[in-house]
């Protein structure tokens, strides 16, 4: 259980990261390509949410709440040296040319403007690096700034202290 919750955790800093580059990267793009990035543009063909403001919040809820379950799923898996790179562009494979548009959500990524798709690959890039990253320290933490030290008993530190004065 506490990998899965790990996994859900390096998730939402690992989504935290993709958000900030997807934007950064987005106002780079062309404006006939600077519509809508895919999380809103699901939530307004799935009509999840009605008014601009439900909208933002159910693109940010559904945004970060797929990136900590895809985030668990990866904390189950068994690593490897760039695992984290290789699980975030499959990701995105699996997403925008396998379910999204097989349930009729939005068009495959075959059909969108090349530096649209460079950027979602690159911003899963860094979803993944990151995600890796994150579930690294957090397990790391667990082990060692989260646990319990280990007790010392008076005999242990007795034997430290004889030590000490040879």
């Amino acid at each position: 259980m506490q990998r899965i919750v790990s996994g859900a955790l390096a998730g939402l800093a690992a989504t935290m990261a993709m958000t900030i580059a997807m934007t950064r990267l987005h106002a780079l793009l062309d404006s006939r390509e600077r519509y809508p990035l895919p999380p809103r543009e699901i939530i307004e063909q799935t009509g999840l949410a009605d008014g601009e403001e439900n909208a933002r919040a159910a693109t940010l809820a559904a945004h970060f709440g797929f990136g900590a379950v895809v985030g668990a799923i990866f904390a189950l898996m068994p690593s490897w040296k760039g695992g984290g790179m290789l699980y975030g562009i499959g990701v995105w494979t699996l997403s925008y040319l396998g379910w999204i548009p097989a349930a009729q959500i939005l068009a495959p990524a075959s059909r969108h403007p090349i530096r649209r798709n460079l950027l979602m690959i690159a911003v899963h890039l860094v979803w993944g690096a990151t995600l890796a990253r994150a579930l690294r320290e957090l397990e790391a933490a667990e082990k060692e700034a989260f646990a319990r030290p280990a007790v010392r008993t008076t005999s242990s530190l007795e034997k430290e202290e004889r030590g000490a004065i040879r």
